[in-house]
């Protein structure tokens, strides 16, 4: 039997989707591992409810307030029907002192949470929606898109992006279509294409000048 189907045998469950996991400032004494299907994180902020994350399969979630022994400091929510591990702090000891593969793979993870955090701030001091939208979808870009021969395939849901960076759809909309104009952008079936990071980058520069000098 496969190492994942043992593991499911012993820590799995199934989950469909809109099932709440957890909700921010709860106590956490679970962590989950995503075997299969979409986790979405969740933070409310100034009363609207923002995806900061999609986690798919081998992504772990939780694990901070079962470390910390500490509340949540986001939610959870299944963004599709998905089969997880739920490991109580007893068999996460045990997990992570019986496999060095998994102790690798958190560590990364963890380090991973951090360069996104970081990126996020960076986003989110950000106050003009195109220049959000832009930073947004360079990072991805560079740090998880597919090298194509037409650029780098940035793989996303363009309706997640107003929850996920709290725009209104039509700032998105609006910017992504201006974008695609000036072939900075162009949209392809499985999300985003960028043809050419650096002069993504470039019109990102552009935009930042022209927010500050118009506040000037």
């Amino acid at each position: 039997m496969p190492a994942d189907d043992q593991l499911f045998q012993r820590f799995g469950r199934e989950f469909p989707k809109g099932h709440v996991l957890f909700r921010d400032g709860e106590p956490g004494r679970e962590m989950y591992v995503v075997q299969s299907g979409k986790v979405n994180i969740t933070k409310t902020v100034r009363g609207s409810e923002m995806v900061l994350a999609t986690l798919g399969p081998g992504k772990f979630l939780g694990e901070m307030a079962l470390l910390l022994n500490k509340p949540r400091s986001a939610g959870a929510v299944m963004a599709e029907d998905g089969r997880l591990l739920v490991v109580d702090p007893k068999n996460f000891e045990a997990m992570i002192r019986g496999s060095g593969e998994i102790a690798a793979r958190l560590i990364k993870e963890l380090a991973d949470r951090l360069k996104d955090a970081d990126e996020q701030i960076e986003n989110l001091m950000l106050r003009d929606p195109s220049s959000r939208v832009i930073h947004y979808l360079v990072r991805q870009a560079e740090r998880r898109g597919t090298q194509t021969p037409n650029g780098t395939l940035v793989n996303i849901n363009l309706l997640e992006l107003p929850s996920r960076m709290g725009l209104k759809p039509e700032e998105v909309q609006e910017t992504v279509a201006k974008a695609a104009r000036a072939r900075i952008f162009a949209l392809v079936p499985e999300g985003v294409m960028v043809p050419d990071i650096k002069k993504a980058l470039q019109y990102l520069e552009f935009l930042e000048m022209k927010e500050k000098f118009h506040e000037g």
